[in-house]
Order: C-alpha cells, then sequence, then structure tokens
C-alpha cells in the first residue's frame, strides 16, 4: 500500500507581488465583504490601510527576524502619549508605494485624497509631548535602529473640542469607534499589574527578609502593536500599547441570582483604566485613575522588556548591555522602582546588584521648567494604590540620602531639599527626583533649557552629579512635516535640490543661493498661496468665516496655557482693532489671525481665554468698520490633521511663551520648515532656531530669562505698564468692563484681574509694547513680499538641524549606547 502524499502547500505570494489594484479588490472582497459598486468610501479607507499593511507587515517580520538573529542593544521608548495622527498617507509614503497605492485607487474609481479623509486620527495623545514620541519613533526606524515605544491604547482620546455660544465643549473622541485597521491584538502578551494590597515581611532559612506584595487586586494588561515604518529603509519596528483587561469577564453566579449590572461591574471598572487619555485630575478619583494609569502601562512594558529579554538571556547583570529603556517626562517615572521590584521580588536578584542595572539602564527626559508641572504624589496615596513601590522607593531615598550626606556632609538643608519625599508640603513622592536618581543620564530638550535645568530647577542634583546632565534638542520628523504636509513645496525643493532632504534635512543648505532666484521666490510663493487658498476653504466649511488668502496669516496653535500666552496675542488683536475703528490704518497689514489648541477640561482660565477669542472673533469679524483688514479665527479640535492642513499655509509663527517657560516647543520647527517666518521671546528652541536662520529672518521681542528673573526678584508691578500705555490701558479695560461680553459684562473681568491686580505672572504687560512694535515690523516686511519670501526661504534652507533623525542619533550615541544606520 502506497503512502499517501501530502497536499501541495499554498505558495505564499508577497503583497510586492500583486498591484496596488488586485490588493484593493480582494481586501474590498474577502476583507469588507462587498463589491467594488456597492463600497462604501469607509470600505475603500479600509481596504487601502489594509494593503498598505501587507507591505507593512513583510517588513516588520523582517525586522523582528534580523533584532533575534543579531541580538543588538534595543531603545525602550516609555510615553503616555504618542501621538501618530493619521496612518495610511504617512506609511504609503515612508514605504514608497504612495503612487502605486494612488494609481490602484483611480484604477477602481477612487481618489487617494478622498479615502485619506474617511481615516480617523489616533487620539493616543494631547500635545507636543506626544507627538515629539510619534516623530522619535519614526527617526528610530528610519536609521535602522531597534527600539519601540510603549504606551496605552486609550480607548478615547482627550476630547472631541466643538466651540459652542463661544466656549468649548469637551464631546467623547471616540476614535476606535470603526476600529483600527493598523493594530494587532497579541492575547498572548498578557501581564498581571498589581494594585492595593499590603507588604507582609517573612524571614527565610537564611536569615534574609523577603518581602510579599499580598491581597493585591489584579488587572491584566493586553498588547496591542502598530507597525512603525523608517522611510526608505526595510526597518518596520513597532509601538506596543497596552488596554487594561478583566480577570474575570463575566460573573455567572451574579447574572443567575438576577444581579445583571453586578455580573460585568467588575470588567467595567478595570477596563476603565485604559478608557481615557488624561482623565480630569481635579478630584481625588482623577488623581488616583492617572496613577493607576501610570503604572499600568510601566509595569506591562518593564515584564514585557523582562520577558524578551530573558527569552535569549540568562544573566540579569547584562541587562544594560541589551536594554535602554528612556522616560519620556515624569509619567513614567515609576518605571524606575518597578524594575527594582522585578529584579528583587520576582527576580531574587541583590538589592545593590539590582540599583546597579536599574541605573544603568534607564534616561529621562525633561520637558518642563515649572516645579508645578513635576508630578507629585502624596505619600497616603501613594501607599494605598502602590504599596510594595513606596517601600521601594524609602529605601531608594534612604541609600540616596545617605550617598549625599556623605558627599557634602552637615547639609542638612540640602538633604530636605533632594529628598524623594517632600516632608514640606504634606509629604508627597517627588517622582522628577526618583527618575533623576534612578537614571543614567538626564536630558533636557533646548540649550536654554538644559542650562536652567543645571542652574535653577535641578541645580542641586547638578551639584551631586555634574556629568549625568546633558543637552539634546529636539527635532521634528521631515517625512510627516514636510514631505507629507506639504507636497507641493517638496516637490519644488527637490526640482532644485533632489530629494534627498527626506532623509538628511541638512541637504536644505542647498536652498540658501534660490533665496535670490527671482523665479524660485515665484514658484515658492505660488506654492504657499495655493496652500493659504486650501486652508481658507477648510476654515470657511467648519467655522463659517470666510478669510482672505491674500491676508497675512498670522497662526498660533498649541495647547492653551497662560504661560503660552494666547491673551498676548489677543491684546494685540484688540489693538490692531482699535487702530482701524480710529482710522489708524496707515501701515496695517490685512491681516488673518488663527487660534487652535485645546484647554484642559478643569483648566478654567484657559478656558475663558478661548472664549474670549471667540468673543473677540464676533465682534472684529461682523464690524463693517474693519474691512478686510482683519480677521480672527478659532480653528476648532485642534489634532495632527489639522497641523498637517495649517502649518503650510501659515506666514507667521507665533512662538511668544515667557521667555523661560516653554522647553523647546517643536511648533516652532514645522512652522519655519514651512516657509513661515518666527514671532517670538528668546525662550525654548527660538533661540537655536534664531541662530540658525540668523538674526534678520527671525521676529524677536521681549524680556529675557534673566530680565525676567531679575525683574521678579526686584518685584514686577505690572501697574506702571497699565497706567504709562494708553493704548494697553483701553484694551484691557475693553475686555474687563464687557465691551466682548455686553450681554455679562464681568464675563472676563477675572482675566483683567490677573494682570492688572493678581501680578501678572506671565508678565504680558511687561512685553506688550515690544511685542505691538515688533508686529509693526511684520507688517512693513509682509508688504514687501519679495524680501518676505526670500527671509522665508532662508528659514526653510536652514533647518536641518531641527530634524528629529539628528536628534535620535545623538540619542544613539550620547545617551543609549546603540547603533544606527549612520554610525561609524
Amino acid at each position: 500500500m502506497s503512502t499517501p502524499k501530502k497536499p501541495a502547500s499554498t505558495p505564499f505570494v508577497r503583497s510586492d507581488q500583486l498591484t496596488f489594484e488586485q490588493l484593493l479588490s480582494n481586501h474590498i472582497m474577502y476583507t469588507e465583504g462587498k463589491l467594488a459598486k456597492t463600497a462604501t468610501e469607509r470600505d475603500w479607507f479600509e481596504a487601502a490601510a489594509h494593503s498598505v499593511r501587507d507591505h507593512l507587515i513583510e517588513k516588520s517580520s523582517q525586522t523582528i527576524d534580523d533584532n533575534y538573529a543579531q541580538d543588538p542593544k534595543r531603545v525602550y521608548y516609555l510615553s503616555l502619549e504618542f501621538l501618530i495622527g493619521r496612518t495610511l498617507s504617512n506609511a504609503a509614503l515612508n514605504l514608497g508605494v504612495e503612487p502605486a497605492l494612488r494609481e490602484g485607487l483611480k484604477s477602481l474609481g477612487q481618489e487617494l485624497e478622498t479615502v485619506e479623509e474617511m481615516e480617523t486620527d489616533a487620539a493616543l495623545g494631547n500635545g507636543g509631548l506626544g507627538r515629539l514620541a510619534a516623530c522619535f519613533l519614526d527617526s528610530m526606524a528610519t536609521l535602522d535602529l531597534p527600539g519601540m515605544g510603549y504606551g496605552i491604547r486609550y480607548e478615547y482620546g482627550m476630547f472631541n473640542q466643538r466651540i459652542e455660544n463661544n466656549q468649548q465643549i469637551e464631546y467623547p473622541d471616540n476614535w476606535l469607534r470603526y476600529g483600527n485597521p493598523w493594530e494587532f491584538q497579541r492575547p498572548e502578551r498578557l501581564y498581571p499589574v498589581r494594585f492595593m494590597g499590603h507588604v507582609v515581611n517573612l524571614t527565610t532559612g537564611k536569615g534574609k527578609t523577603e518581602c510579599h506584595w499580598v491581597d493585591s487586586d489584579t488587572v491584566m494588561a493586553m498588547a496591542y502593536d502598530v507597525p512603525i515604518p523608517g522611510y526608505s529603509t526595510n526597518t518596520v519596528n513597532n509601538l506596543r500599547l497596552w488596554a487594561a483587561k478583566a480577570p474575570r469577564e463575566f460573573d455567572l453566579d451574579s447574572f443567575n441570582a438576577g444581579d445583571y449590572i453586578g455580573a460585568v461591574q467588575e470588567k467595567e471598572v478595570v477596563e476603565s483604566l485604559s478608557k481615557v487619555l488624561y482623565p480630569n485630575d481635579s478630584s481625588a478619583m482623577g488623581k488616583e485613575l492617572r496613577l493607576r494609569q501610570e503604572y499600568f502601562f510601566v509595569s506591562a512594558s518593564i515584564q514585557d522588556i523582562l520577558h524578551r529579554f530573558l527569552s535569549d538571556h540568562d544573566d540579569l547583570s547584562l541587562l544594560p548591555d541589551k536594554v535602554a529603556i528612556q522616560l519620556n517626562d515624569t509619567h513614567p517615572a515609576i518605571g524606575v522602582a518597578e524594575l527594582m521590584y522585578q529584579l528583587v521580588d520576582v527576580h531574587h536578584v541583590p538589592w545593590i546588584k539590582a540599583w546597579k542595572i536599574t541605573t544603568q539602564v534607564f534616561s529621562y527626559t525633561n520637558h518642563t521648567l515649572m516645579p508645578e508641572a513635576l508630578e507629585t504624589w502624596s505619600v497616603a496615596k501613594f501607599e494605598r494604590v502602590l504599596p510594595r513601590h513606596l517601600q521601594i522607593i524609602y529605601q531608594i531615598n534612604h541609600d540616596f540620602l545617605a550617598q549625599v550626606n556623605h558627599q557634602f556632609p552637615g547639609d542638612t538643608d540640602l538633604l530636605r531639599r533632594v529628598s524623594i519625599i517632600d516632608e514640606s508640603n504634606g509629604r508627597r513622592v517627588r517622582m522628577a527626583y526618583l527618575a533623576i536618581i534612578g537614571s543614567h543620564t538626564v536630558n533636557g530638550v533646548a540649550a536654554i533649557h538644559s542650562d536652567l535645568l543645571k542652574t535653577t530647577l535641578f541645580a542641586d542634583f547638578h551639584r551631586i552629579y555634574p556629568a549625568k546632565f546633558i543637552n539634546v534638542t529636539n527635532g521634528i520628523t521631515p517625512r510627516r512635516w514636510l514631505n507629507q504636509a506639504n507636497p507641493k513645496l517638496s516637490e519644488l525643493i527637490a526640482s532644485r535640490i533632489g530629494n534627498g532632504f527626506v532623509q538628511d534635512l541638512a541637504q536644505l543648505q542647498g536652498l540658501v543661493p534660490y533665496a535670490e532666484d527671482a523665479e524660485f521666490r515665484k514658484q515658492f510663493r505660488a506654492v504657499k498661496q495655493a496652500n493659504k487658498i486650501h486652508l481658507a476653504h477648510i476654515i470657511e466649511k467648519k467655522t463659517g468665516i470666510i478669510v482672505n488668502p491674500d491676508s497675512l496669516f498670522d497662526v498660533q496653535i498649541k495647547r492653551i496655557h497662560e504661560y503660552k500666552r494666547q491673551l498676548l496675542n489677543v491684546l494685540h488683536v484688540v489693538t490692531l482693532y482699535n487702530r482701524i475703528r480710529s482710522g489708524q490704518t496707515q501701515g496695517i497689514t490685512a491681516r488673518t489671525v488663527i487660534f487652535a489648541g485645546k484647554a484642559a477640561p478643569g483648566y478654567k482660565t484657559a478656558k475663558l481665554i478661548i472664549r474670549l477669542i471667540n468673543d473677540v472673533a464676533s465682534i472684529i469679524n461682523n464690524d463693517p468698520a474693519v474691512g478686510g483688514l482683519l480677521k480672527v479665527v478659532f480653528y476648532p479640535n485642534y489634532d495632527v490633521s489639522s497641523a498637517e492642513k495649517i502649518f503650510p499655509a501659515s506666514d507667521l509663527s507665533e512662538q511668544i511663551s515667557t521667555a523661560g517657560t516653554e522647553a523647546s516647543g517643536t511648533g516652532n520647527m514645522k512652522m519655519a520648515l514651512n516657509g513661515a517666518l518666527t514671532i517670538g521671546t528668546l525662550d525654548g528652541a527660538n533661540i537655536e532656531i534664531g541662530e540658525e536662520v540668523g538674526a534678520d529672518n527671525i521676529f524677536i521681542f521681549g524680556l529675557t530669562t534673566p530680565e525676567v528673573a531679575g525683574l521678579r526678584a526686584r518685584g514686577y508691578n505690572p501697574s506702571v505698564h497699565y497706567h504709562n500705555n494708553a493704548e494697553l490701558r483701553l484694551v484691557l479695560e475693553m475686555i474687563g468692563n464687557g465691551f466682548f461680553s455686553v450681554e455679562e459684562p464681568d464675563r472676563y473681568r477675572a482675566l483683567y484681574d490677573n494682570l492688572t491686580q493678581h501680578g501678572d505672572h506671565y508678565m504680558l504687560q511687561a512685553d506688550y509694547a515690544s511685542y505691538v512694535a515688533t508686529q509693526e515690523q511684520v507688517s512693513a516686511l509682509y508688504r514687501d513680499q519679495e524680501e518676505w519670501t526670500r527671509r522665508a526661504i532662508l528659514n526653510v534652507a536652514r533647518m536641518g538641524k531641527f530634524s528629529s533623525d539628528r536628534t535620535i542619533r545623538e540619542y544613539a550615541d550620547k545617551v543609549w549606547k546603540v547603533k544606527h544606520n549612520l554610525s561609524k
């Protein structure tokens, strides 16, 4: 009797062996279950996404194989936010398949731009912190750097912002309503994360004391993977996001007893942990949820990192040779204590050895100069939620203070200032201090920011660890913020210097001679005008406001916060309005002032500023006396996709924070890269942008950081400016006395009082005259379109330093000690 033959295996067909027309048709049929003639625009988006995803999967699989074969040191980037935006167009461009995708859709009667608009922004972040993390992942992959991001798979974003009755109203941002075609659920990657309970100390037979965390509650963390492709490379790295899952899905006993709500209550409570990005922490419950979120994703991530390491290695002392963990701000700082918990309690590594491993693995990026923005937790809350980790932090603090006391004997005030436990404010755990002590490197994100960390905020720690503090100036990915967001400008640049700038932004320097080329300036202006016309149509559709694309587009788009001084911008807008109304129109350039950004739901002053902007807009935009000289727009629900439309159309970039308050900023870089001139203070990365583009090609105003500090030390008196500047006084009185809120005259009295009676903390009055005078220089230059364009081109040409590729190379070389594709 003959042996039966094995059935022939079906050969695997790679996606690059099929045309996009074939891929799209297959996915319409087999993924969406539709015929082409009945498919909706969303079906076509899903088909396009899965077609591009097929290409991603193949490169991702190869990347994973290569990493396992080569066993390189890997970078793990821990961040509470990853503001990645839409993926379809970015992935298609990075993979080099965008033209084929466009043609494939066209052959089936679809337009790529229409399909792209069906994608919802991934609501995994709020602002600059999350967008920076997304840029870094792009650069890591582009540089073939073995690494991945870790965060939370939020079911709802921060909120969907709508403007109703001129006020910000928050609605749920259900970005996963239609699912996410880019993610892969990994149910096999499931880790227990523990909370509450108490610690029992047991003595072993060898006389050692072991700590056992008992009677705790458990939440399961399940992994979801999102592939992150590099540009023009075979590397596709991974963003791993954690979703909270209940250990028990359903209580059948409760259900059978008639308690239908109780049957699912545990599941609902547990899974709320990953429900919302940044829950409102103005309440005690909100604060606790925030702490739980942070520990949840950090614990799952570190367990996953150790699982990956131990699958190929059995000696944990080698962990620093194979693992680098970057803490993106203080949110993941609990990772220091968690790694110690895993090493000491779970893997039984001796404390001293575990601490040496931990401090060789972690590095910490600080993103703020404001002491109040450094995260702290009450000891009582920390002890209740994470009892074992508080014990670990106490031990870390004890050992650290002993070291400091040995280094600086008798300086008890220094010990008090640097202790992780703040005893002066109701006993609180200072998370930034834990991150500094537990990391081998601490970096700021702009030159001035890093200097101020060493001389002000962390001066004591710099004295203790002088070699630990460095600077790594932030950067942005040119793939999204030029190649994708501004294709017309990218094409124009490539027509002169080639397209190598997409991978090496320093090549933009080759544009410098073209600033003197009249034909190139004409083409550059035409690109900017086309972008402005496009944005004008979007503004009309979203807000009903008709704006003039020939006017100067004066843009301030960023999170709404007092230190970012959107209110100073409003003071200038009202100043222009008063001048126009009084007939002082000579020298005024037609201007459209565009604001965008969200205020935290519990931040009343920021929300009041948004309402003021819209009330001012309602008056100015409907006053016939203004004519076409001034329009004010608040662009609602600002997100990455909005930014991709606004940056390319911007003429003037407002970067006007009080000097010494902004760590870096990256919107300033995106604006300049897209040909906007900057008006700003000497703050954050504005300083380095000015150094690169040249003092003649940036508008700098206002007090410097030393001048701000000196004025505060002497006793800042804003009433001097109020009484000595009639224009300023009129503007403030109009706002404070109800000119823009006739139906509620005292609506903005609190803003008026903050500036006139309560110290004007961010020194708007002190900088007002300089700001207004500098804006007059802006208007004068904009009337000379040839010179304005020349300077705009020079801004673009000199932005090479601000690529996130350069930033990541610096991290790789100076902090993580890992190889990338430009390593020597």
